[in-house]
């Protein structure tokens, strides 16, 4: 399918369609049926297509918006591209997709992180956190942490769900990451509870942030 069609694809998709995939995707506010593992290995077959990707996500189809995340070149797309395109993903997993697969790996991705945090749609500013979460681990250098934990402090409480989950994150990360900051997050987060009782399979780590970051940094050890 090297030089697949959008009808091509958009066939192809349909036949991967399963209504308990789409069932299970339903309940995490997803819109598609198609597994994931399939998809990747559709995507492998076509690889990377800059013209055909953003065709594929013109559609607004979830599972070919996903699929279009895959075949993309990201240092392709212009900021405003990648602004509109987050605005416009509808969905959680084409969010943080689009977020993971595309935006970090964008010369841009600095200037949209600063944008995006500052946004008043908790969506679009839990997009920036999540870019912030990025350089917390891999470039903190220049960040303001401090800043960032008295932020997280003030708002993370009251957040709507995708931006308290951001937030977590970064709390999270910055403690794992930075002992000098460690017991500040770790008590940040036992004064605020956020996900305190967020059920956790057996084997999983739990997202309440003093855990989080407790278990993180006894596997470093």
């Amino acid at each position: 399918m090297a030089e697949a069609t959008v009808a091509e694809v958009m066939a192809a998709l349909a036949g991967l369609e399963d209504a308990k995939t789409r069932a299970v995707n339903e309940r995490h506010g997803d819109d598609h049926g198609v597994n994931l593992g399939k998809l990747r290995a559709l995507a492998k077959r076509l690889r990377a297509q800059q013209e055909l990707a953003v065709q594929l996500w013109e559609t607004g189809d979830s599972a070919a918006r996903l699929l279009a995340l895959l075949i993309c070149r990201p240092k392709a797309f212009s900021r405003d591209e990648l602004d509109v395109m987050l605005r416009a993903a509808r969905t959680p997993k084409v969010h943080d997709w689009l977020v993971n697969y595309v935006v970090k790996k964008s010369p841009h991705a600095e200037e949209l992180r600063l944008a995006w945090s500052a946004d008043a749609d908790p969506v679009v500013a839990s997009a920036g956190w999540a870019l912030t979460t990025e350089r917390v681990a891999k470039k903190p250098q220049g960040l303001d942490l401090a800043g960032l934990l008295d932020v997280i402090e003030a708002e993370m409480k009251e957040a709507p769900d995708r931006l308290q989950w951001a937030m977590n994150h970064c709390l999270a990360q910055i403690g794992i990451d930075h002992a000098e900051h460690r017991a500040r997050a770790i008590g940040i987060g036992e004064r605020l509870g956020v996900l305190k009782d967020y059920p956790t399979p057996p084997g999983c780590t739990s997202p309440f942030a003093p855990v989080w970051i407790s278990e993180m940094v006894r596997r470093q050890r």
